[in-house]
């Protein structure tokens, strides 16, 4: 193994966070790894909000389905895609698995919460004074863990095949 597939294998939501705050240093590298994610012809079409007011947080996580824990995590990122690119969802996707990657090689957990298609992508985007031209991909609270859940993985053989498909 090397450091990057070690990184990798260790990664895993945490939706439970202590109260340890994140250095600045770490959120900028984070934003910077998110927009050297790959994009289809380099469009980047994409925005990226840090927050950290506990309030905000607190509103958000009240608007989401799956995201109460928003509210605990030290910082959430907003991850919006610019709605007139052909490929938003999967250039965004691309930059919040890098903001997961790097965050994981710092030790600091996170929880991918969908906002693609969700009933409260319109509303974080009018809560947050993000332009129409944008909308919510994806938010990713993070923290260092307080509580480590791992679930079980199915097994490499149940989701991989060679060449060509066979039940076999």
């Amino acid at each position: 193994m090397n450091i990057g597939t070690t990184i990798i294998k260790c990664r895993h939501s945490v939706r439970k966070f202590k109260d340890t705050k994140i250095e600045d240093w770490i959120i900028q590298d984070v934003l910077e790894c998110a927009r050297l994610a790959p994009t289809s012809m380099n469009l980047q079409p994409w925005l990226f909000g840090t927050i950290t007011d506990p309030e905000l947080k607190k509103k958000i996580a009240g608007l989401t389905d799956h995201g109460k824990f928003i509210a605990d995590a030290q910082v959430c990122f907003a991850i919006f895609g610019e709605k007139s690119a052909k490929y938003y969802l999967e250039d965004c996707c691309a930059a919040t698995e890098n903001m997961i990657l790097a965050l994981q090689s710092y030790g600091i957990g996170s929880c991918w919460v969908a906002g693609d298609k969700r009933d409260y992508a319109e509303s974080i985007r009018l809560l947050l004074h993000v332009p129409e031209a944008y909308t919510l991909v994806s938010l990713l609270p993070v923290g260092f863990a307080a509580d480590i859940t791992l679930p079980d993985k199915k097994d490499i053989r149940a989701v991989t095949f060679s060449d060509i498909y066979s039940e076999n």
